[in-house]
């Protein structure tokens, strides 16, 4: 998919004095722990050919805006963290890249990523890209990857398979300003991905999941109030964007779980396990939320069980939720009345083929989903990385998405960001209409730029903003 973030941006500025520190058997540094130690910002450690036993606990390596830390392993080579209670256990790392590492057969988490207990001094932009986790050797609360206190980061083309019975393959603690794209879930054990202790602005788009876990994705959850970030949050997850993705099976593959203000649009949902969505409460202390304000959009939900379609417990909201042009379809049963939604929906269409051409689950040109969806500024593109049109369709792909390209291709930059008061767009020589929109789709901003803009940004509210330009999206942070 062609959507970038420019909280991670993909060519960064390497001061001269940058160094490869070469990490191996017969290297000049056997482990990762002994390389971080000695590595400095713009110097790229350089994983061999090998397999580690893990437990290798880092503190403090960081980078800079200018000049990330890369951890990457050799073209062509394969390197495993195989075993031990942690691969790795990261705290307070800032600008951190990982590329293409494997991690098996963990006891506890595969990866740890924290803030080391200050939770005024978040972990922060920080990458995982083209990287597996599989085969956790544990069955309880344990996870493939977890971050706590984590801000600004970005998990993007990874694989994630056979978590820990009890556990999540990722999961979030008081975690802010991420994206997961690209990304592919199988054979869970409670979650694919959790969101919870405060967990707020999070992107989750044109990622798969398939047997992803009890809740594929588990919006919220119960976190011991002391862990959450900030300590006087009244909500496990605010703001969390599910956008674009493809669920098979699972036993309910969106939970709303004490969460406010999230969004689940233009998904597609196969068979699963027992209900399609559930909405629940597990914080009831004084003056917590309930479980409300949330979405469900323009989805096309495969129904098959004689369960109903939609768990709702106690202590929620169901009548703040919005239900809008979702397509409710039961191969098993054609008389079937429909799901159990807490509140009108308007545009529903209720058991009818979504007609799929195949199993990415594209539709056919006949396809009653076509140009059905309610209109929207988010998502922007579908499953496919395809531009949805003003008139989407219901569900995760569109049929022929429009594209809009530069004038000619431009090295961007964004700048600074997280921005306080005004914000430079530079596009080389090149020229390209930009849109600035807040993550629910408000616009801020939009010009034709011709080679650099400034933007003055000292009016938006704090919180997340896509800047799309041609076929790209960015991410910025206001402060």
């Amino acid at each position: 998919m062609k959507i970038f973030y420019i909280l991670f941006l993909s060519a960064f500025a390497f001061a001269a004095s940058a160094r490869t520190l070469e990490v191996g058997p017969f290297r000049q540094y056997q482990t990762l722990q002994t390389a971080a130690a000695a590595a400095q910002p713009g110097d790229t450690i350089l994983l061999r050919e090998a397999i580690h036993s893990g437990n290798e606990s880092i503190s403090n390596l960081q980078g800079n805006a200018d000049n990330w830390i890369t951890i990457r392993v050799a073209t062509g080579e394969e390197v495993i963290y195989r075993g031990g209670s942690n691969a790795l256990h990261m705290t307070d790392a800032a600008y951190l890249r990982f590329e293409g590492i494997i991690f098996e057969q963990q006891t506890g988490n595969g990866v740890n990523m924290d803030d080391g207990g200050t939770y005024d001094t978040p972990a922060h932009h920080i990458i995982f890209e083209n990287c597996e986790w599989r085969s956790m050797n544990a069955t309880g609360n344990n996870d493939e990857l977890k971050l706590s206190g984590v801000d600004q980061f970005a998990v993007r083309n990874c694989r994630f398979t056979n978590g820990a019975t009890g556990g999540s393959m990722i999961d979030m603690v008081g975690c802010h300003f991420g994206v997961f794209e690209g990304n592919h879930f199988e054979n869970g054990g409670s979650n694919a991905i959790q969101a919870k202790g405060a967990t707020k602005d999070i992107v989750i788009q044109g990622n798969t999941f398939r047997n992803a876990g009890q809740r594929a994705i588990n919006i919220g959850g119960s976190t011991g109030l002391e862990f959450f970030r900030p300590l006087n949050a009244n909500y496990e997850a605010s703001n969390i964007y599910v956008y674009s993705n493809i669920f098979m099976g699972s036993q309910a593959p969106i939970a709303y779980v004490g969460a406010v203000n999230c969004e689940v649009v233009n998904n597609t949902i196969v068979r699963p396990d027992r209900w399609a969505i559930r909405i629940l409460q597990e914080t009831t202390e004084p003056n917590f939320l309930p479980c409300g304000n949330n979405s469900f959009i323009n989805n096309i939900v495969v129904f098959n069980t004689a369960q109903p379609a939609i768990n709702i417990g106690g202590n929620t909201a169901p009548e703040t939720f919005t239900f809008s042009h979702n397509l409710w379809y039961n191969p098993d049963n054609a008389s079937w009345g429909g799901p159990n939604t807490p509140v009108g929906e308007p545009g529903r269409i209720l058991n009818v083929d979504p007609q799929f051409a195949d199993t990415l689950f594209n539709l056919l040109p006949t396809s009653p989903a076509i140009g059905k969806g309610l209109s929207r500024l988010t998502p922007e593109r579908d499953f496919l990385g395809r531009l949805f049109p003003v008139q989407r369709s219901i569900g995760a792909s569109e049929v022929g998405g429009a594209s809009v390209r530069m004038s000619k291709k431009a090295t961007v930059m964004i700048f600074p960001n997280p921005v306080a008061n005004f914000l430079t767009i530079d596009l080389s020589d090149a020229s390209a209409e930009v849109v600035i929109t807040d993550i629910r789709g408000t616009l801020h901003w939009s010009s034709t730029v011709d080679g650099s803009a400034t933007v003055d940004a000292r009016e938006w509210p704090s919180g997340a903003y896509l800047v799309r330009i041609g076929t790209e999206s960015y991410l910025i942070v206001k402060e």
